[in-house]
């Protein structure tokens, strides 16, 4: 080979030309081992499902205060608290012995009612004979008809005052308006009771309800979700972290936001056959929500920004580039993100706490297998 320079030809040897070629792919290398390596991996799309908890109440299906509903002194009480009860059962009852007396009198009162009214029946056959007959004027026929229409009237206040005094009397004796539980019974015996008073508290915990709260955004994304989407059981964590055994069934939703807080009660109905959920309990509501042709990518991946998420995608020249991205579900060691992403992006694994934008990598592209293994 023949080079010229300043009017000056010079000839290089074959061994020259080997040496520049081989010094210059010594360069290149070099170049490349200064770049430092890292693992990466494209986005992940697939069907999953995540899961959501929300605080909890219980409350039973029917739980009703039982007050007095007449005044008297506590004659017998028929439970004990935690007694199971039938509807109609007699829990308690207060010393009747002043509204038999009312009920006897009441009864008495329309039974002269009745008599007077026959009394004035047969008065007024006969007035309306004797007018007949011309021996009496008509008025005393009228007057006779009054008569016995104000004894019809008292005969009904009569009546009604013997179904009083009945209701009366029936107030003495406390039943159960439904079958359930008995709860505690603060008075005894012979204490003094004052209509209203609390005698004690009837729980149905047959079934009970669950309620819980969901923010407005959570609430409008289930309504806004496919049907199939929507999560239409309900899984119970309680108290003391252990998962209730049956699942619940979500079935209403209130009419309008919490002022004070912003979000909106759901209700779920839990089956309860061996009454170990009670009213006033509380626990954790989970929701599983299916998620169909989901994008994942992996958290450990990511970095925060001023409350933003971003990820460092390395692009065709091996330069990262930082991507901001908008996660919509957090599952265990992924984000499922809205569409911003494509299944080729290179995605930079892990390290990202060694990189900025616009470096230079060298990227060792790693399977979701791959991933999956290392972190069981």
């Amino acid at each position: 080979m023949t080079f010229y320079k300043s009017g000056t030809r010079l000839r290089l040897s074959p061994f020259s030309l080997l040496f520049i070629t081989v010094m210059g792919c010594s360069s290149n290398k070099n170049e490349q081992a200064e770049l430092e390596k890292f693992p990466v991996i494209t986005p992940i799309v697939k069907d999953t499902t995540y899961t959501r908890e929300y605080v909890a109440e219980i409350h039973s299906v029917q739980n009703v205060e039982i007050r007095a509903k007449a005044n008297g002194y506590l004659e017998s009480i028929h439970v004990d608290e935690g007694s199971i009860v039938n509807q109609g059962q007699v829990l308690f009852s207060l010393n009747s012995q002043q509204f038999k007396q009312e009920l006897l009198k009441a009864q008495a009162a329309l039974t002269s009612a009745l008599a007077e009214s026959k009394a004035a029946e047969v008065e007024l056959k006969n007035t309306r004979t004797l007018v007949e007959k011309n021996v009496i004027s008509q008025s005393e026929l009228d007057l006779a008809q009054a008569r016995y229409d104000a004894l019809l009237a008292k005969i009904e206040e009569a009546k009604a005052e013997e179904a009083n005094a009945h209701l009366q009397l029936s107030f003495t004796q406390i039943r159960a308006p439904f079958s359930g539980i008995i709860n505690r019974i603060p008075n005894k015996a012979g204490s003094l009771i004052e209509e209203g008073t609390l005698l004690t508290t009837l729980s149905n915990n047959k079934e009970v309800f669950i309620y819980f709260n969901l923010s407005e955004r959570a609430y409008l994304d289930y309504v806004s979700s496919a049907p199939a989407e929507r999560p239409a059981e309900a899984t119970l964590v309680l108290a003391n972290n252990t998962v209730y055994p049956l699942k619940g069934k979500i079935e209403t939703v209130e009419s309008e936001f919490d002022q004070s807080t912003g979000n909106i009660a759901f209700r779920a109905r839990f089956p309860n056959p061996n009454q170990i959920l009670k009213h006033g309990g509380s626990g954790k509501i989970l929701l599983t929500t299916k998620l169909n042709d989901a994008m994942l990518v992996p958290q450990k991946s990511t970095f925060e920004i001023q409350e933003n998420i971003y990820v460092f995608l390395v692009d065709a020249n091996n330069k990262v580039l930082q991507q901001r991205i908008t996660p919509v579900a957090r599952l265990p060691h992924w984000y499922v993100i809205a569409p911003s992403l494509t299944v080729n992006d290179k995605i930079i694994y892990e390290g990202i706490q060694k990189v900025k934008d616009g470096d230079a990598i060298l990227p060792e592209p790693r399977s979701f297998s791959q991933i999956t293994n290392a972190k069981n």
